[in-house]
């Protein structure tokens, strides 16, 4: 366990070996939790912010380009299958 000290303005520093651990690198958001008897810190954002490919992305789907009927046909067909 490792103590840190509060300076007069509240602000304290993360020991590096923590930081590491964690991945925190400067900037990172983090939030703090009250429990009471006990303080939380953990990342705001645990998982990094999904990005989508754009509209004019080539698509990966190689197979046989169906019709909506096409594709109405095989909902119906696995609706009537009474699953």
């Amino acid at each position: 366990m490792e103590s840190v000290a509060l300076s007069s303005k509240g602000q304290f520093v993360l020991p590096k070996a923590i930081r590491d651990r964690h991945h925190w690198l400067a900037g990172t958001k983090l939030v703090v939790i009250d429990r009471g008897d006990e303080v939380v810190i953990k990342a705001a954002e645990p998982f990094a912010a999904t990005a989508f490919e754009s509209c004019s992305a080539p698509s990966v789907y190689t197979g046989r380009v169906l019709s909506l009927d096409d594709m109405d046909r095989a909902v119906a067909d696995e609706a009537g299958r009474g699953k």
